[in-house]
């Protein structure tokens, strides 16, 4: 069998102290392989959140380990750490975080940027990446002119720039119209299916889960269901 991507075992998160104290995560233990498509599912403060950004190296947890294709990733610090974060994971936000003013190639370039790539070389990539996602033809125009479905093919250009393994989409499809949703959807899972990149999708919405192979039902803080997802 082949080592898991991720792997996390008897994961807690806690925050805050004493009478304070909140239990975020109570246990959470299982594996990811690579090209997988995994959704992650719960009410508001089921603990889904926290346990993505667990999984992204966002957050570190309380107690328990968190293992990236078999290294435990508490080893990692500072430049180390961000390395791996920049070069590994693509991230799909449903608030776009895009700088408005900027151009989008800017914004799509800017984890290259950040990971010290040559001005050339990142043109030549975001480029690439707008192609794929048919929206080269705005590549000088600021983000803020860009509409919802735009914005949002942005932030998938953006997440794709260094060529990530693992993409994490929190509610990827959360402010846009249906139509525009299922556009999003299909990009997304096209990406994982024909370039074999691992996704892990946030989601309240079942039927985006339901396109998932998997489905990871988080309540109260526990895992209390890990299933094939009914694929129609």
């Amino acid at each position: 069998m082949t080592t898991p991507i991720i792997s996390i075992r008897d994961v807690h998160r806690s925050y805050g102290r004493g009478q304070n104290r909140f239990d975020a995560l109570k246990g959470v233990s299982f594996d990811i392989h690579e090209g997988e498509s995994v959704a992650i599912v719960g009410k508001s403060g089921s603990g889904k959140s926290t346990l993505m950004h667990i999984l992204a190296l966002l957050d570190a947890p309380t107690s328990g380990s968190v293992e990236l294709e078999g290294v435990d990733t508490s080893t990692l610090r500072g430049r180390n750490l961000n390395t791996t974060r920049n070069r590994t994971f693509g991230f799909v936000f449903q608030q776009f975080f895009l700088t408005a003013n900027s151009s989008v190639l800017e914004n799509v370039t800017l984890p290259m940027k950040i990971a010290g790539i040559g001005r050339s070389e990142r043109k030549r990539r975001g480029m690439s990446a707008l192609e794929q996602l048919e929206l080269d033809d705005k590549a000088k125009s600021k983000a803020v002119n860009l509409s919802g479905g735009q914005k949002q093919r942005t932030v998938i250009a953006r997440a794709l720039v260094n060529n990530p393994r693992i993409i994490f989409a929190d509610e990827p499809t959360g402010n846009l119209d249906t139509a525009t949703g299922a556009v999003v959807e299909d990009i997304l899972f096209n990406l994982n299916r024909e370039n074999g990149i691992t996704l892990i999708v946030v989601t309240h919405d079942e039927e985006l889960a339901s396109r998932c192979d998997r489905r990871i039902l988080v309540r109260d803080g526990l895992l209390v269901e890990d299933s094939a997802a009914l694929v129609a």
